[in-house]
């Protein structure tokens, strides 16, 4: 396989995103096979740095259970959308608690995610919003202003006002329902249903603002 491919760029040209963008996007059979081949190079380095205890057990029992085909979250609509640290953070956070099959865990972080995601939209259209905003507020003003910006279905537009509404009750999950305080998490079947949900909104969201972004630059040119 060719890591220099531009599929996995997609994310940056640096080593470690190359590889996240092939874990990400490469079949279970393939992305376990690559796992198990660097793990077995690195052993065969003489001056490789030591890893903590359980390493190694931690990687093989993920390996498995990804031949398996156990079932874990996607992050694929999770991205770095823009060069911050925090942001950097936040998202390695929510991945690692996904990898780990904590997706209640993830809540929190990826509402907060959600909020930077769509105040960092509104700000590329120009579009004023104020910190004390709620996530669903943001929302609500970029799909007003995608509905401006390009015809969508009639089921694509409900689904999109009815995402409104999702998003003010992750308001609600995020304050009485994560890590951000002192909760009770969901259940993680009903967890992983959050997860899932929101972040199908923001594949779709990641999808049209990328046609966006591509049809601005043959424009310019």
């Amino acid at each position: 396989m060719d890591i220099d491919d531009k599929r996995y760029r997609q994310q940056g040209s640096s080593k470690m995103n190359r590889l996240r963008a092939f874990l990400k996007t490469e079949t279970p059979t393939r992305v376990a096979a690559a796992l198990r081949g660097l793990w077995l190079y690195r052993e065969s380095l003489t001056q490789a740095r030591q890893v903590p205890d359980g390493t190694q057990h931690r990687l093989f029992a993920l390996i498995a259970r990804i031949e398996s085909g156990e079932d874990i979250a996607r992050t694929d609509a999770i991205d770095r959308f823009s060069n911050d640290e925090t942001l950097e953070e936040l998202v390695a956070a929510i991945e690692r608690d996904i990898q780990a099959d904590r997706p209640g865990a993830a809540l929190d972080r990826l509402h907060t995610y959600c909020t930077k995601k769509f105040g960092h939209l509104l700000d590329q259209r120009g579009i004023s919003w104020t910190r004390d905003e709620p996530l669903h507020s943001r929302v609500g003003k970029y799909v007003r202003a995608l509905q401006s910006e390009r015809e969508l279905r009639d089921m694509t537009l409900q689904i999109l006002k009815n995402a409104i509404g999702v998003f003010d009750k992750f308001n609600h999950v995020r304050n009485n329902q994560t890590l951000a305080h002192d909760n009770e998490l969901p259940d993680k079947a009903e967890a992983r249903f959050i997860f899932d949900s929101v972040t199908a909104i923001l594949r779709f969201v990641r999808a049209v603002d990328t046609v966006r972004y591509e049809s601005s630059v043959v424009g310019a040119n």
